[in-house]
């Protein structure tokens, strides 16, 4: 393969790394991620996926039976990756703006890897597929609880700093408050609106002021204590 081809290959949308890629399955969901990044659940083809995967159409009946279990079965991996990497940066060392910031890379990175494109096709053709809903619901759910749970874990902190927010704003209006404002920002961003990620780098450059402030209170506590 020569530089060009290379070059092509790592801009492409990826769910996998390469040491995945040796068995049937994997390149499967390797092709079906790649379509989904790049043409979106309603033109997604199986026999396309296959030509692909460099398989037989017969081998994804064969281990996913239809398109929307291969559907499931890819945003089952893509989630998981997504969980685990969260929930390490969450319970990591790093101070709360170091965790804001790290969540933004990871955010960069899910555009460029194709995941927050499948994530918004796969919610948008949840809304008329109950099946698909059924399953992607749960997936989403579990992303919000880990933001709760940062969340959480924040405004105790702020509490022990000698800050007790007003009884309206609690962790979980918060946390719905940026999960919410994240999900939007995703759709805003792929539909390419004129300067939406201008307006939106601010919004997130502001709470990473807010959270630089908490780590300030937090720092001169512990100098005290």
């Amino acid at each position: 393969m020569d530089r060009t081809s290379d070059a092509r290959r790592a801009t492409q949308p990826r769910l996998l790394d390469e040491a995945d890629l040796g068995d049937t399955k994997g390149k499967i969901l390797e092709a079906a991620f790649r379509r989904l990044a790049t043409e979106g659940y309603a033109a997604l083809s199986m026999r396309e996926i296959a030509r692909d995967a460099g398989v037989n159409h017969a081998l994804i009946n064969y281990h996913f039976r239809t398109k929307d279990q291969l559907v499931i079965a890819v945003l089952d991996e893509a989630n998981r990756q997504l969980l685990a990497r969260q929930k390490a940066m969450y319970r990591g060392d790093a101070t709360f703006a170091e965790k804001w910031a790290e969540a933004r890379r990871f955010y960069r990175d899910d555009i460029a890897s194709g995941f927050v494109r499948v994530q918004t096709e796969l919610m948008a053709a949840s809304m008329s597929n109950p099946g698909l809903r059924e399953k992607f619901v749960p997936q989403l759910r579990a992303w919000q609880q880990v933001v709760q749970e940062g969340v959480e874990d924040a405004v105790a902190t702020l509490e022990r700093s000698g800050v007790k927010l007003p009884a309206p704003f609690t962790a979980t209006v918060i946390a719905t408050w940026i999960a919410e404002f994240w999900i939007g920002m995703e759709m805003v961003d792929l539909l390419g609106y004129p300067d939406a990620r201008k307006t939106h780098q601010a919004a997130l450059d502001a709470m990473e002021t807010l959270l630089e402030g908490l780590d300030a209170r937090v720092k001169k506590r512990k100098r005290k204590s």
